[in-house]
């Protein structure tokens, strides 16, 4: 009898593709634009994203595990070290790393401080310059000569996380980067928080957008309690808002009230697109005044306590 050749599958590839940038230069944006869904919270706030936050994109046989890291800057405080410390470890970690640049603020002072930190990377990483609808095209590649001249990069893309412009060209040359391997999350899989942690930062990127200008990017959001129906089809939520001052509480509270019932209601009813169940959302406001010196409260954000 004739012998078939076994059928072999397809090589499989998978690995870590951290972001870096400098403070708002829309990684989350970028982050979000790749996995095709909302994974990473946006606010015009400098230093949104404090933890690492991992977005899962599948690519042919490529399982794209994008890394959300906090923007990269001179930090001062234990809490901005705490960032800084995490997106520098997700670079180390990963098997490529994008470098995120501003196309209207070019080469600034924070920029530089990734650009000299990525000079020692194991592989040279990928320039992706964002915003590019917001900078006339002559302006584009001389700031793209500027930063190859510094640094060699593996590959150059010009893209807009906010339309999409360059971004499925990125998505494909980042999973031909990956190294061979088996998928490390489920197929179905978006993103590594958990619903607990989710929404905690829906419910604090609520608070930036609606209190930009008033409220220090110090606050935080901790998801308390959560419990479900039997059937699923409701859920009761309960988080506390820590704030430092007791003038801050009032300010989230809104005069009677009302400012936070705003805020709970914006996050409700994302949090119900996104969990595709009926919420009940019930917001607390503590003041703590040392929480930055509080180890516990790093390890809700996923992050390592600095000395």
């Amino acid at each position: 009898m004739p012998v078939t050749p076994e059928s072999t599958a397809p090589e499989t590839r998978a690995g870590f593709v951290a972001i870096l940038g400098a403070p708002n230069v829309g990684k989350s944006t970028l982050l979000n634009r790749l996995v095709g869904t909302k994974v990473s919270i946006v606010s015009p706030k400098v230093q949104t994203t404090r933890r690492r936050i991992i977005g899962i994109s599948i690519q042919d046989d490529a399982q794209v595990l994008f890394v959300d890291t906090p923007g990269i800057f001179t930090a001062k405080k234990r809490l901005e070290r705490a960032m800084v410390q995490a997106a520098w470890a997700a670079a180390a970690d990963a098997d490529l790393c994008l470098f995120l640049v501003d196309a209207r603020r070019g080469l600034d002072a924070d920029s530089r401080t990734v650009l000299e930190g990525l000079e020692n990377s194991r592989r040279p990483p990928v320039l992706v310059v964002n915003k590019i609808d917001l900078v006339p095209h002559e302006k584009l590649l001389p700031l793209v000569k500027s930063l190859n001249d510094l640094l060699a990069f593996d590959a150059t893309f010009l893209v807009s996380a906010e339309n999409g412009d360059g971004c499925p060209a990125l998505l494909a040359a980042t999973a031909e980067r990956l190294p061979p391997g088996p998928w490390l999350y489920p197929e179905d899989q978006l993103s590594d928080l958990s619903n607990r942690a989710l929404a905690a930062e829906i419910t604090r990127e609520k608070l930036f957008i609606q209190l930009h200008q008033e409220l220090p990017y110090s606050t935080t959001v901790e998801t308390e309690a959560w419990a479900e129906a039997p059937d699923g089809a409701e859920i009761r939520i309960d988080q506390v808002i820590y704030v430092q001052r007791p003038s801050q509480k009032g300010i989230v509270l809104g005069k009677g009230g009302r400012q936070i019932k705003a805020i709970g209601e914006a996050a409700r009813l994302e949090l119900e697109e996104i969990l595709e169940a009926r919420v009940h959302l019930f917001l607390f406001v503590k003041v703590r005044e040392r929480w930055q010196e509080d180890a516990e409260r790093y390890g809700e954000m996923g992050l390592d306590f600095p000395d």
